[in-house]
């Protein structure tokens, strides 16, 4: 992961992550990565109250990402989780129109730091997703990227990845949402341990 370390978001990562957020303002006017937990984000809630009902997630257990780290600083991430964890996704109305199952896990969004944009971050950020979710059970994955092909799109506004970044991860297609967004998917394997328990068992 091009040098890369990943660590997931959790209790003792949280102090990282909160700096990462805080050196953006917040990120995308104070979101603290909640607009796709249940909690939601809007004008009825403040950035305050976004960093408390994230750290309060996180510390619970009920809050998922792959941090990335350039030595000794968190520079981005990629949130993930199951569907119950973040029932809300862009293009709702397209997705549920077709929908059959849901999937185990859902990917989200990304955010890589101004100063480490096109350097390979998001990609070590998804790659460390999937290593998680292996480590935590494996299964159906689904992501709601970007087709920038052809296309002059900021990295700023990237959020939810592009087709080409989770390709290389070996997601495929499955439908579109909107002009052009994408249902990606793949199906991750569980790691497994020396007595043929999973990991996170």
């Amino acid at each position: 992961m091009a040098g890369f370390g990943i660590r997931p978001l959790e209790a003792a990562t949280w102090p990282d992550f909160a700096g990462l957020v805080e050196r953006h303002k917040g990120v995308w006017g104070g979101c603290w990565c909640m607009a796709f937990h249940a909690e939601g984000v809007g004008r009825a809630r403040t950035p305050e109250q976004n960093r408390s009902a994230k750290e309060a997630r996180v510390r619970e257990g009920r809050a998922h990402a792959a941090l990335v780290y350039d030595g000794p600083d968190c520079v981005g991430w990629c949130q993930f989780g199951p569907p119950s964890e973040l029932p809300r996704i862009k293009h709702r109305r397209a997705y549920d129109k077709d929908l059959g199952a849901l999937p185990d896990w859902r990917i989200t969004c990304f955010f890589v730091d101004r100063a480490h944009r096109r350097g390979g971050v998001a990609a070590a950020a998804l790659e460390g997703a999937l290593q998680e979710i292996a480590r935590l059970g494996g299964g159906g994955v689904e992501g709601y990227p970007e087709d920038a092909e052809g296309r002059s799109v900021s990295a700023s506004f990237l959020y939810s990845g592009t087709v080409t970044l989770f390709q290389r991860q070996g997601f495929e297609r499955v439908r579109r949402l909107g002009k052009n967004h994408w249902v990606v998917a793949r199906t991750v394997q569980p790691v497994t341990v020396r007595d043929g328990r999973t990991a996170g068992s």
